[in-house]
């Protein structure tokens, strides 16, 4: 059911130096930062020859990766997001799996403009698991 891997997320707490981290050091291309109000982020996408890393920092006080920062102040692997075809196909198989959806299990519009789900890092080997419909 999944395909291919469609990037590995990366929390920071300053965007613009991992930004030059990777575009300075590394040599990437990097895209222009994108702030996601829906999902607490502002995010750039590292774009590789074989996928893309996405590194995110808090936007606002209730965003998921301030929370993550609390525990990591490092910052480190967020999550991992493979494509599917038809997100609510996976969905309802992934559920009928016993997986854990979270949210309400409604797709919300990710930073690439196509739904995304999230399923429980419980249920995927302690990864943080995004699913995003091709």
């Amino acid at each position: 059911m999944i395909g291919r891997l469609n990037h590995v997320a990366i929390a920071v707490a300053d965007l613009e130096k991992a930004t030059s981290t990777y575009r300075d050091t590394l040599g990437a291309e990097v895209s222009e930062p994108q702030a996601e109000p829906d999902h607490g982020v502002t995010v750039v996408f590292v774009n590789l020859q074989n996928t893309k890393i996405e590194l995110l920092e808090p936007l606002g006080e209730n965003s998921p990766i301030a929370k993550f920062l609390e525990k990591n102040p490092s910052g480190g692997i967020h999550h991992v997001c493979y494509e599917v075809d038809d997100i609510i196909a996976a969905r309802d198989q992934m559920k009928a799996m016993g997986a854990r959806v979270l949210g309400d299990g409604e797709p919300k519009i990710g930073a690439h403009g196509k739904p995304v789900l999230f399923l429980h890092p419980k249920d995927f080997c302690g990864t943080l698991t995004e699913l995003e419909q091709a």
